[in-house]
């Protein structure tokens, strides 16, 4: 008994100390023993283990590498969607955005926590009792892929943290990233044996965390830098980011050094300047940098819109540019049939990658910019953006310059193209009957966001239109192995993966079938306000355009483009294959609505902290019982409920007014009801 005791007490020692050689070494770059030193001790632990396979735990440092992801990563659902921010470029943009800010919040000043906006690979760990269970990719933003074992082979992620005084389960959210210098040594070897390079370090760190061998995932040089945690079960005790980044210290997650906190626009700008001015000479790359709200309370109160929070922004730099010499213009049809000027270019390199393709926007842009044959340009390629054309460099002009004209007809089904009013855009009213926008349409019903269908790319789609295998997207649940098989570059395998990736895709949400049906004007928010205020698709059906506009954040016109779908017999038709064929969606609509009349059809606005109730949780009871939670005091907010710390919002609501609920009051109508 003794010695089952020593053995544990020797690889519990081995395992801390390991772990602490680890964070000297790949967080605060200090190493204080010799790489010999550190290989001693660790197969002193794997002998150990080898020995008494007992003493093998899930946080061990031997188990960070060796072991297969399955063929295909499984999807996993994120409790708390992992949000994208919204995006700033000039100096009057972000002063817009600190000036809603203290509107909203009705104060003078305000602190911001600032870092840097890491080009990298955004991921989600799971802590549970302390030891690491689970690591996604941000994915959509609701449903990631699990790259856990791959993870676990980054040596600046702890496998066990210390969590005394803190809740059982922990969230941390980060970015996974490659130094440049590592991503150029990489590419190299890539070179020598022949494989696939990388266009740029954010590529080389999502494709190398994407392997299904951890063991080729441990070879490369990732990184991994933390920026916020999350609890669950209790009330987080936390009062700001700067604590939050402060606590990831304390359990050795890493961060970047570059966090601070400033004041007021004039601190973002200042922060803002002194990041591009340190650019080029840090590690890894970065696009931009992130300001946020540092109080914890203050961001609860401005909350969110759509996919972003309200209480944040990122400021990009400017976009990097460079010199190339216009070949040829042509034009490409889109999926609504909106007509795109497109310049050809010499391959030019810029932003980590080569471009021959640059966008001219419309006809207008291309007068504009007075953008000819030949000229050469300058061309701008920011993050993932389609590259545009920035400005001719008129003192290089040579003289052989030749205008372009836009087009009469459609270059791929000749009809005559129109502009509408008040639009800068000429389109192709064909409709499905143009090749460009059929295929167009089918590529947008097939991607990730809408009815992500994996491995039917552009190419396949050629082919399938070009043999006459499909008309249109509801014929791809037609599709089997046999007719596959003789596409070329089909074999059995490839063939049986899109079959069972097209069968996958039949079971889908409300949400994503109306977003992937491709209505002009529709976004993914669009499609999940409508399916979450109707329901099913033939309520969308039976509605009047008065009735579509009444949605949150649909205005006349596009609740005009959504009517016009649903009252085109072919658009009818096309639904009707589709459900036949087997497409089935989960309906996403709000739970009934119980009327009370001191809630239904008010306005409330929130603030403070509930007795017992967190704002999300009340504001589900508002939405419950047809009330509408907003964010600002005006003169057409009902009810301010209030809680302890309200702030200035009570100030407002008190001089227009407004009257004030406490949580004892909402609850009691809702119970009045029962």
């Amino acid at each position: 008994m003794k010695k089952n005791i020593d053995l544990e007490t020797t690889a519990l020692g081995l395992k801390k100390e390991i772990q602490e050689h680890n964070f000297n070494y790949y967080v605060k770059d200090d190493p204080i023993i010799s790489d010999s030193q550190y290989d001693s001790l660790l197969k002193k632990l794997e002998g150990l283990e080898r020995q008494h396979p007992e003493l093998i735990t899930p946080d061990s440092p031997t188990q960070r590498v060796g072991m297969l992801s399955s063929t295909v990563f499984s999807q996993v659902s994120h409790i708390k969607p992992m949000l994208s921010l919204s995006n700033v470029f000039h100096e009057e943009e972000l002063v817009a955005f600190d000036k809603r800010i203290k509107t909203d919040l009705g104060v003078e000043s305000i602190k911001y926590a600032v870092e840097p906006k890491f080009d990298g690979l955004a991921i989600a760990l799971i802590y549970e009792e302390g030891v690491f269970s689970l690591g996604a990719t941000r994915g959509d933003g609701f449903t990631g892929e699990d790259v856990t074992h791959n993870l676990k082979t980054i040596r600046s992620i702890p496998l066990k943290i210390d969590t005394k005084n803190l809740p059982s389960r922990i969230e941390i959210r980060g970015e996974v990233v490659m130094f440049k210098e590592d991503f150029f040594e990489l590419n190299r070897k890539q070179e020598e044996l022949g494989q696939k390079v990388f266009a740029n370090p954010r590529n080389a760190a999502a494709g190398s965390l994407r392997q299904l061998d951890s063991n080729i995932t441990a070879t490369r040089p990732l990184r991994f830098y933390a920026y916020s945690i999350d609890f669950e079960g209790i009330e987080n005790t936390l009062n700001s980011h700067s604590d939050s980044i402060e606590l990831l210290n304390q359990l050795k997650i890493p961060t970047t050094d570059l966090v601070k906190n400033v004041d007021d626009v004039n601190g973002l700008l200042t922060y803002y300047h002194e990041i591009i001015d340190k650019r080029q000479d840090l590690p890894f790359d970065i696009d931009g940098v992130v300001y946020k709200v540092n109080s914890l309370n203050h961001q609860d109160e401005l909350g969110f819109v759509s996919r972003a929070p309200r209480w944040a922004v990122a400021h990009k730099f400017p976009a990097e540019e460079a010199e190339s010499q216009v070949v040829g213009i042509d034009v490409q049809v889109g999926r609504t049939g909106a007509i795109t000027p497109v310049a050809r270019l010499k391959p030019t390199f810029v932003s980590g990658v080569t471009v021959t393709n640059a966008s001219l926007h419309n006809e207008a842009e291309l007068s504009r910019k007075d953008v000819h044959i030949n000229d050469f340009v300058l061309i701008r390629r920011a993050g993932d953006v389609v590259p545009e054309v920035v400005s001719v460099i008129q003192s290089k002009r040579p003289k052989n310059i030749r205008a372009f004209v836009m087009p009469t007809h459609c270059p791929e089904c000749d009809s005559k193209l129109k502009k509408e009013e008040g639009e800068a855009i000429l389109r192709c009213c064909a409709g499905s009957q143009c090749p460009a926008q059929k295929k167009q349409a089918i590529m947008h019903f097939a991607s990730r966001k809408a009815m992500d269908i994996d491995g039917l790319g552009e190419k396949i789609i050629d082919q399938l239109l070009e043999n006459e295998m499909i008309g249109d997207f509801s014929d791809l649940y037609t599709l089997d192995l046999n007719s596959l098989e003789h596409l070329e570059r089909f074999g059995e395998k490839s063939a049986k993966n899109l079959v069972e990736s097209i069968h996958k895709s039949k079971k889908t949400t409300l949400g994503r079938l109306i977003y992937a049906l491709g209505i002009r004007g529709v976004g993914e928010a669009t499609a999940k306000a409508l399916a979450k205020e109707f329901g099913t698709i033939s309520n969308i059906e039976a509605q009047t355009q008065d009735n579509l506009e009444g949605v949150d954040d649909i205005g006349p016109t596009v609740s005009g483009f959504i009517y016009e779908y649903f009252h085109d017999g072919s658009n009818i038709s096309l639904i009707g294959k589709l459900l036949s064929n087997g497409v089935t969606c989960a309906s996403e609509a709000k739970k009934e609505v119980r009327l009370v009349p001191q809630i239904s059809k008010k306005v409330f606005v929130l603030t403070g902290t509930l007795p017992t109730l967190k704002r999300e949780d009340a504001k589900q009871i508002i939405d419950q019982y047809g009330g509408k939670v907003t964010s600002t005091v005006s003169k057409k907010t009902d009810y301010l409920l209030a809680g302890s710390d309200a702030g200035s919002k009570l100030e407002k609501a008190l001089s227009l007014g407004v009257e004030v609920l406490s949580e004892d009051d909402l609850i009691k109508w809702t119970m009045e009801e029962e």
